[in-house]
């Protein structure tokens, strides 16, 4: 496990768990959460999950390592959009677990450069995908120009 000296921390604290509320010590990130109704939950309308926010930080960070790989090679990927689904199900050995399908798409940079800009920020750069890297299935969908 790699040891790190942080440049920055996030905090935040849920109360009452997948039917409760989350939110940031600095109030800037606020969600109220409910089980979805397919998962044998109660779905309220207008709530999150803990996939929800998951996928929004995977995407953003996502983003921000693949204009920065883009950077590096002299190009601008900072309008790439990133769609970043999570998926959960049970586990063949019990409990749940986490899928991940990211789709990256920025038609300014040719297709064969944006594969390589998303797959040295998956391997080298994105936190996200170095803490799920062999602990979550990420699959890739890549749209260049």
């Amino acid at each position: 496990m790699d040891k790190i000296q942080p440049l920055f921390t996030a905090t935040a604290t849920a109360e009452g768990g997948r039917n409760g509320h989350t939110e940031s010590d600095d109030g800037l990130v606020k969600a109220d959460l409910s089980v979805p109704k397919a998962m044998g939950g109660p779905g309220k309308e207008g709530t999150a999950t803990p996939e929800h926010l998951f996928a929004a930080g995977y995407a953003a960070c996502f983003g921000g390592a693949v204009d920065f790989v883009a950077r590096q090679n002299k190009k601008d990927a900072s309008g790439a959009n990133i769609t970043c689904a999570v998926g959960i199900g049970k586990r063949d050995g019990g409990g749940f677990a986490l899928s991940v399908n990211m789709r990256v798409e920025d038609k300014s940079i040719p297709q064969a450069e944006l594969e390589g800009f998303v797959k040295d920020a998956h391997e080298k750069i994105c936190p996200y995908s170095h803490a799920t890297r062999g602990n979550v299935e990420v699959d890739f969908e890549v749209l260049g120009g």
